[in-house]
């Protein structure tokens, strides 16, 4: 089968994220020595930095949207892990007519993508990037002298036997609350072709906010339901470029940026109707 897909125009999204309580996103914890902490950050190998993977903020966007729409867990990732993907069940029983129907109105497969083998899946409509410590914020840790390793502090938990009573202490890593992350970048793709109306591409990036107000009332990373991974959205900035004018600097859409999370999804339907004027 042949598909023709070429680039309407792209949304930009960007925004700081301030941890509001100490953030543990993992790393890898091969050669911890004894003693050390149990559970270690992700950081960049090159500045040491502790820094937001793309992969972790998208997949708990999606992970939260999938929940709040109650979308069936039926793609297997890895040994046991399940996720929402539309058509999974109708595979190999011949041309995907019902998981393609199902993938038209899903927004979450239309934004986060669905796997390349299906035949009627088209291009993931949304990047996620990498996401660092602000150099203000990094300066910041860096001046304090207070961290108990470079950028983190340790948070000791103690598990309780509830036969024996005995205690069980573990060391936890995280990035202190107050720290900020950003520039944070969502880029949101509109493909020729793509419906531009209330219910369709441009309408879905009410999915797209939603998931981040669920993400600011849920927690990122771990360890999120014993006080961590509280987050908060700020310095909001939406931009688009078209096909028609690419190489023009990205314009500005609404009110250009916005303080906070509730401050864009307050303008969220004026800022999509200028996104269908200027992509019409």
């Amino acid at each position: 089968m042949t598909k023709n897909i070429q680039i309407k125009g792209r949304v930009f999204i960007t925004f700081n994220i301030k941890a509001v309580t100490g953030l543990h996103i993992g790393g890898a914890d091969a050669g911890i020595e004894i003693g050390g902490v149990d559970k270690t950050v992700v950081r960049d190998p090159l500045t040491n930095r502790p820094y937001i993977p793309g992969s972790s903020l998208k997949g708990k966007l999606r992970s939260l949207l999938e929940k709040y729409h109650g979308l069936k867990q039926n793609q297997r990732m890895g040994a046991s892990g399940y996720i929402h993907s539309c058509g999974a069940e109708f595979r190999g029983s011949g041309p995907d007519v019902k998981g393609k129907q199902e993938y038209l109105e899903c927004d979450v497969c239309q934004v986060f993508g669905v796997p390349g083998e299906r035949d009627f899946s088209t291009p993931t409509r949304l990047v996620v990037r990498d996401t660092h410590l602000t150099p203000a914020s990094a300066a910041r840790l860096d001046e304090t002298g207070r961290t108990d390793l470079p950028y983190t502090e340790v948070k000791t938990e103690v598990s309780i036997d509830r036969v024996t009573s005995a205690a069980n202490p573990r060391q936890m890593e995280r990035v202190p609350a107050g720290s900020v992350f950003g520039p944070a970048e969502l880029i949101y793709t509109i493909y020729d072709g793509d419906d531009c109306s209330t219910a369709g591409d441009i309408g879905r990036l009410t999915a797209l906010v939603e998931g981040m107000q669920l993400l600011e009332d849920d927690y990122l990373g771990g360890l999120g339901t014993r006080g961590s991974g509280k987050i908060a959205f700020e310095s909001i900035r939406v931009q688009v470029r078209t096909k028609a004018n690419y190489l023009a600097e990205a314009k500005d859409v609404g009110a250009g940026s916005f303080a906070s999370l509730a401050e864009l999804i307050a303008h969220l339907p004026a800022l999509q109707d200028e996104l269908r004027s200027v992509l019409a």
